[in-house]
């Protein structure tokens, strides 16, 4: 009676009495015949079963001293809440307690310790915080300790190797520290031990090799270092060996090849070196095989090829090499085969078309050469078919089209030829299909009309030709097309306007003619990016740009355009980037563009724009831009302070980036925005543009008056090009503050006076030209101006100092050091270098750090001979762009 009325009070607590479960608990009822989840022995409570039922509550006035016979708990998976009181000791003829699946928080009260007939505590799944109790050690009968998923912190206690009948641990998902204890090497009687996902650090104990009942190790997502100890190949019970994601090094032990009973095996994402051994084809029972992102070197051991239960095998991100073994076509079980971003050269063995079972394949970056077998066109269930980035050639196989639940298509990135085939016809579940970057040449074929589930394609640079086919209107759920720098030459058809779920559409490169389609501007409700840049087209620009644009991103640069830019462009207020440059647009600068409040990107370079640049109104206008290129156009009037001024983004350097990060949508991978940018001299075509590349390029105008000093606040700028106008007065002085600029040209002004001093203090700068101006007194000294040539001050016939002159005022020299140069040799090496640290600082617009990186990188493989044959290609190219400048100027100075 007393527990009936215990067992009520506790119930009137919780805050959902309609529970229909307990309805049955009740005064008028016998609690031990009619009431759910009760059991009773002799009359008294022994069990209290109320899974899952429900209760909204907390254990605070649970009557743990009016059940003193109670032996079984489980109020798993309810919805109680607060802590566990240290009332719960009183149940000292507890055996079974499970809290699992609620919202328990606070610390496990070492009054459990007391409990020492307990054999199972589950309370995993909850939010408890704290030290696991060291008076746990006194539970001597405990079998089995569950806690994972909760908040627990502090060490392992040693003590818990006193626990000799525990069968399973579970601690994993906490936040544990430390070291494993080696005391856990006692507890033979274990049969799973699941530690993962904690903070654990140190070694792992080669005493956990006493475990010999052990059937599961669960270490993953740690910290732990050192080697794997040869002592775990004694664990011949394992079926489950699960240490990814730690910091191990070392060789994978020969002797994991004694695990005859293991299933699984993952080893992944640590830092393993050496070669796979063949004792690992001893493990007959393997389904899943993990040793992805290591430092794996050597071949793939054929013995691999024995492992006939294998499902899953994954050796992606290392640095193996040699050809794939033949004997994989033995794996009939294979459903996952990931090799990819290897050192795997050779061809492609047939017997991969063996693996019927196979839905994942992928051996893409890696050096594979010859044809792509026919023999994959027997692989049925294949999903997902990546080879991209290796050095595959020939044409695609016709067999390939016999993949009937291919969705997934990588062939990108090779040296593919010939057409695509017309039996792509047939794939139909087909939704993403990579055949960028390769030579395929032939029309766009017309089964190509069949793939009505295609989402993304990709056919960019390549060489096909004809026109875009008319099918595609009814390709309703068509997100990207990317046929860039092709050969199409056709008008671009108006029925890509009714692709209502197109983002991303890029013709770029081609030769397409004819006007833009006015419908374009109707796209801007779906569609983020349109690039036709270097085409043909011609007319004026659709002035139909709609409210509500979701357009982030439009390059048309490089066409025949003319007329004004539409102000319509306004309403797409999601613009990141806008490149009209190299058209014969002719129209005022558009001031109404200060409206497009994530402008990050604006070139209007090579036009026929005209005008001053009035003041720019009040507001937070142009605070994203990062780049802005008027160069070669017809501007006029001084340079606008007002306009400097609100460059907020070039006002304030990033101290927070520690990794490169790029222009464009977040975590869109189907589109990179470039841009050509003159810097150093040269021009270049920028493929990804990184964050901390900012730009101003107000070159080859006709702006007149001063040199703003507001120019000085502007301390994230990178590259600074006034040239080529007919600014007049003083250097500022101010323009000591660009602490990052790399590349300042102000040649070919009216520039007078001295140059500051203080620009001196400007370390990262590379390159200057001040060139064929006014200038006089002495050039400043020390730092990067020790570095610069003549030509960087000609035509200044009052300047004097290094380089011009061997001294100013005081009889100064530079210091040199004619002893780095012993020989021939060295002196060929070093002039090699020089070119080759030049061309890194160039920077591409990713700046010193990624140019140094490319130099180390490079250097310590080897590749010299390799990077001769590409700077002899740069050296080609950026001929080519001096000599389009030349003509860009002098088709300027003719108008």
């Amino acid at each position: 009676m007393e527990e009936t009325i215990a067992l009520l009070k506790w119930k009137a607590t919780f805050k959902n009495q309609t529970n229909s479960l307990l309805a049955s608990w009740t005064q008028s009822s016998n609690a031990c015949r009619d009431w759910y989840g009760v059991t009773c022995l002799n009359g008294r409570v022994s069990k209290l079963d109320i899974q899952g039922a429900r209760v909204i509550g907390t254990l605070y006035d649970f009557p743990f001293s009016t059940l003193p016979f109670l032996e079984y708990v489980d109020l798993s998976v309810n919805n109680l809440s607060g802590t566990i009181p240290p009332e719960i000791g009183n149940l000292t003829n507890l055996v079974y307690i499970d809290l699992h699946t609620n919202h328990i928080s606070g610390t496990i009260p070492s009054q459990i310790g007391s409990l020492s007939k307990l054999q199972n505590i589950y309370i995993y799944d909850n939010l408890l915080n704290g030290s696991i109790p060291a008076s746990l050690r006194n539970l001597t009968n405990l079998s089995i300790l569950s806690l994972y998923q909760n908040n627990i912190f502090g060490s392992i206690h040693t003590e818990i190797g006193y626990l000799r009948s525990l069968t399973s641990l579970d601690l994993g998902t906490n936040s544990l520290n430390g070291s494993i204890p080696t005391s856990l090497g006692n507890l033979t009687n274990l049969s799973s031990l699941f530690l993962n996902g904690n903070h654990l650090s140190g070694f792992i104990p080669a005493l956990l090799g006493n475990l010999t009942s052990l059937s599961i190790l669960y270490l993953q997502e740690n910290n732990l270092s050192g080697s794997i100890p040869e002592e775990i190949g004694y664990l011949r019970s394992l079926t489950q060996l699960v240490l990814a994601k730690n910091s191990l090094s070392g060789a994978i032990p020969a002797s994991l090849g004694n695990l005859t009973s293991l299933s699984g095996l993952y080893l992944n994402e640590n830092h393993l070196f050496g070669s796979i051994p063949p004792s690992l084809g001893n493990l007959t029972s393997l389904s899943i095989l993990y040793l992805n992102q290591n430092n794996l070197t050597g071949s793939i051991p054929k013995e691999i090829g024995y492992l006939r239960s294998l499902s899953q095998l994954v050796l992606a991100k290392n640095s193996l090499s040699g050809a794939i073994p033949a004997s994989l076509g033995n794996l009939t079980s294979l459903s996952i085969l990931y090799l990819y971003q290897n050192h795997l050269y050779s061809s492609i063995p047939e017997e991969i078309g063996y693996l019927k079972s196979l839905s994942y394949l992928d051996l893409s970056t890696n050096f594979l050469n010859g044809s792509i077998p026919a023999s994959l066109g027997n692989l049925n269930n294949l999903y997902l078919l990546s080879l991209f980035a290796n050095n595959l050639s020939g044409s695609i196989p016709s067999e390939l089209g016999n993949i009937g639940r291919l969705v997934t298509m990588y062939l990108n990135i090779n040296q593919l030829i010939g057409s695509i085939p017309d039996s792509f016809g047939n794939l139909r579940n087909l939704q993403w299909m990579y055949l960028h970057n390769n030579n395929l040449t032939e029309k766009i074929p017309i089964s190509f009309c069949n793939l009505m589930k295609l989402e993304v394609v990709y056919l960019g640079r390549n060489n096909l030709r004809g026109e875009i086919p008319q099918c595609l209107v009814n390709f309703s759920g068509l997100k990207v097309l990317k046929i860039a720098y092709n050969n199409l030459n056709k008008e671009i058809p108006s029925f890509v306007c009714n692709l209502t779920s197109l983002k991303i559409l890029d013709l770029g490169g081609n030769n397409l003619k004819g006007e833009i389609p006015r419908c374009f501007g109707n796209m801007g409700g779906h569609l983020e990016v349109l690039d036709i840049h270097r085409n043909k087209l011609y007319g004026t620009l659709p002035e139909t740009f709609s409210i509500g644009s979701v357009l982030r991103s439009l390059d048309l640069h490089d066409n025949e355009l003319e007329g004004k830019i539409p102000q319509s462009l306004a309403n797409c207020k999601e613009l990141e980037f806008l490149d009209l440059g190299a058209n014969h647009l002719n129209d005022t600068f558009p001031m109404w563009l200060e409206t497009l409040p994530k402008l990050k990107v604006l070139s209007l370079r090579l036009n026929k724009l005209h005008g001053p640049i009035r003041a720019l109104s009040n507001g937070n206008m142009f605070s994203e831009l990062r780049i802005i290129d008027l160069s070669y156009n017809a501007f006029t009037g001084n340079l606008s302070t007002s306009l400097f001024q609100k460059l907020k983004a070039m006002r304030t350097i990033d101290q927070t980036a520690k990794v490169p990060t790029y222009l464009g949508k977040s975590g869109e991978r189907d589109y990179n925005d470039s841009v050509t940018v003159s810097t150093k001299g040269m021009e270049y075509e920028l493929d990804r543009i990184s964050t901390l590349f900012k730009t101003i390029d107000l070159s080859s105008n006709k702006f007149e008056g001063h040199i703003p000093s507001s120019l000085g606040d502007l301390i994230a700028l990178r590259v600074l090009n006034l040239s080529h106008n007919r600014l007049q007065g003083n250097i500022p002085s101010s323009l000591e503050s660009l602490s990052l600029v790399e590349s300042l040209d102000l040649s070919f002004n009216q520039l007078s006076g001295e140059i500051p001093q203080q620009l001196a203090a400007l370390t990262f700068l590379s390159f200057l030209n001040l060139s064929h101006n006014h200038l006089q007194g002495c050039i400043p000294q020390g730092h990067q101006f020790a570095t610069f040539q003549n030509n960087s001050y000609e035509g200044n016939d009052g300047l004097r100092g290094f380089p011009i002159s061997k001294g100013c005022g005081s009889n100064w020299t530079p210091e040199t050091n004619n002893s780095d140069y012993e020989s021939d040799d060295e002196e060929s090496s070093s002039e090699f270098l020089n070119d080759f640290w030049k061309a890194a600082l160039m920077g591409y617009g990713s700046g010193l750090c990624i140019g140094v990186s490319i130099i180390y990188i490079m250097i310590s493989t080897g590749n010299l001979k390799w990077l001769a044959k590409i700077f002899e290609k740069l050296e080609q190219k950026i001929t080519m762009r001096q000599i389009r400048k030349k003509q860009s100027q002098r088709c300027l100075e003719e108008h």
